[in-house]
């Protein structure tokens, strides 16, 4: 048996133990997730809705949905699942993250309070390992911020962090934008990718200093007119990838004690359409997915070899403007957010190839942007 068959036999293996193999009655309810979809919405609509999901086939359906978050394009789950943390992607004074809790008996969402971002066009949020710390990555305000949690979920006010500078593009890269914040596997670090200068900005987290040790930060500098965007790290964490804007191409990291070291970049976007995306692994940790917009829009795969570096195996279509795109927790599907075909994409993936099946299946509503996956109670 070849290596990639006992990848594979091992994947099913741990799918029939999990209860994920079984059907009808026998399912296991470890087989069903919510599937939570944030979107370009106006505060009046539905930005955020609420699906189950079953990972036995990949069927969904629409289970809520609530109002008052404008513009919520990126949210992030409490690591129970009990409290959901949203952007709003608002360019002005109206920039926030919204602290929500979620039902996962019922599939509902409440809002609990919302804070400024001080900081235009929030993009992203992370919690820390310990959950008492949101950081957001505020595209337009060239910053990070933090906010304190308090124990019941609400967010206090935000503590902003500014960057300066500029990249090599004229165009895209007139000022700073952060775009992505990833806390490093063995929770020593928060990394912020800053597509405006080029630079991963990398610092040690201190609980004695809110969060962050701003004196001891470090600038990661990548080359010019790359454009960093969505980080990920390998499961075993030992690589961190990055997905780049401009360049189109993915970046593979080794980590270890605080260096990041680059190992290998490769090209995802072959159109060079500087519309490079988003970025993920697949659970067993075998193969690399990233989008590419703005031309031959869809994603690119690629197997991770014994030492991380990535060799492409090709190359799967999608709708138009593919944005956040996620892998099932079982690794058996690959859903992808396409904003401008107003639909969310269900793909089957190949456990063994790494490569992608069309099922046909739709989630269909206005201008998805992000998925999350939140284990049903």
């Amino acid at each position: 048996m070849n290596k990639k068959s006992i990848w594979a036999a091992a994947l099913c293996a741990a799918t029939f133990l999990s209860g994920c193999g079984n059907s009808g009655s026998g399912k296991s309810e470890t087989d069903e997730y919510y599937l939570l979809i944030g979107s370009y919405a106006p505060a009046s609509e539905e930005g955020i809705k609420v699906y189950s999901f079953d990972q036995n086939n990949g069927k969904s359906e629409y289970v809520s949905g609530i109002k008052g978050v404008s513009n919520p394009s990126f949210l992030t789950p409490s690591a129970d699942g009990s409290r959901i943390y949203s952007v709003t992607e608002d360019e002005g004074e109206t920039a926030s993250l919204h602290a929500l809790t979620f039902d996962r008996e019922k599939g509902t969402l409440a809002l609990l309070n919302e804070e400024r971002t001080l900081g235009g066009a929030p993009c992203y949020v992370a919690l820390s390992p310990d959950e008492r710390y949101a950081v957001t990555a505020n595209y337009l305000g060239g910053s990070i911020s933090v906010f304190p949690i308090r124990q019941d979920g609400k967010l206090s006010p935000a503590h902003p962090i500014v960057f300066s500078g500029k990249g090599a593009d004229a165009e895209r890269q007139k000022q700073p934008h952060l775009h992505c914040i990833l806390f490093t596997p063995d929770k020593r670090y928060l990394l912020a990718s800053d597509l405006g200068t080029d630079r991963i900005y990398s610092f040690p987290l201190d609980s004695t200093k809110a969060l962050l040790d701003t004196a001891a930060r470090k600038d990661i500098l990548l080359p010019p007119a790359t454009g960093p965007r969505h980080l990920t790290p390998s499961p075993n964490g030992k690589h961190i990838y990055l997905m780049s804007e401009l360049s189109g191409q993915v970046m593979v990291f080794s980590y270890d004690e605080a260096r990041l070291d680059t190992m290998q970049t490769v090209l995802a976007d072959t159109c060079h359409a500087q519309g490079g995306a988003d970025i993920h692994v697949s659970p067993d940790g075998h193969f690399v997915y990233a989008s590419c917009r703005l031309q031959n829009d869809g994603i690119a795969i690629f197997e991770v070899t014994e030492d991380g570096s990535l060799t492409k195996v090709g190359y799967q279509k999608t709708g138009s403007h593919p944005r956040n795109f996620a892998i099932s927790p079982n690794g058996n599907y690959l859903l992808v957010a396409c904003r401008d075909a107003n639909a969310v994409e269900i793909y089957q993936r190949n456990p063994e190839t790494g490569l992608l099946q069309d099922t046909g299946q739709r989630i269909e509503m206005p201008k998805p942007v992000c998925l999350k996956f939140v284990k049903r109670q």
